[in-house]
């Protein structure tokens, strides 16, 4: 039986830290993920809508219009451009946002695992230490035994 105890890895909470870190950075890069594909579908939404919009136009262009109404129709067709053109620049965002994420990801993943490397060569250090003393404390308990042994064979000569 092995009375040494064996050390506690001192950098655990580092550890821990650093799986929290990867965990927020991992839910992080998913929600920003997220926002990119929501800015992606309302982009589609404001493309599908203007080109309904624009052949809404054209039909009734043909069947003859009002001036008025013309422009009101022109009006809205560049009222609908420049909400797609902020949109692009919202998806521009988000994908920046979503490269930084992968990167923080990858950063904190990286760190985890050296932690995680530390924290395995210490409890493979601690087993080490732990079987030396094992092997020391069966030696002596060997060698007590042997010298009882040679005692009782002594003793039971004479």
């Amino acid at each position: 039986m092995n009375i040494a105890m064996t050390k506690p890895f001192t950098l655990s909470p580092l550890v821990d830290l650093a799986h929290q870190k990867n965990d927020a950075a991992t839910r992080k890069l998913g929600k920003l993920n997220q926002q990119q594909q929501n800015a992606q579908a309302k982009m589609a939404a404001l493309q599908q809508y203007r080109r309904d919009y624009a052949a809404q136009f054209e039909e009734a262009a043909k069947q003859g219009m009002s001036p008025m109404d013309m422009q009101n129709f022109q009006r809205f067709i560049e009222r609908l451009d420049q909400a797609i053109q902020q949109q692009l620049i919202e998806i521009e965002k988000a994908s920046s946002s979503v490269k930084t994420g992968r990167h923080e990801l990858m950063d904190t993943t990286r760190k985890m695992k050296s932690f995680d490397t530390l924290a395995q060569r210490h409890a493979d250090n601690e087993k080490k230490h732990e079987a030396k003393a094992d092997q020391r404390q069966q030696d002596e308990q060997s060698g007590r035994f042997s010298a009882m042994h040679r005692a009782d064979k002594k003793n039971a000569n004479q």
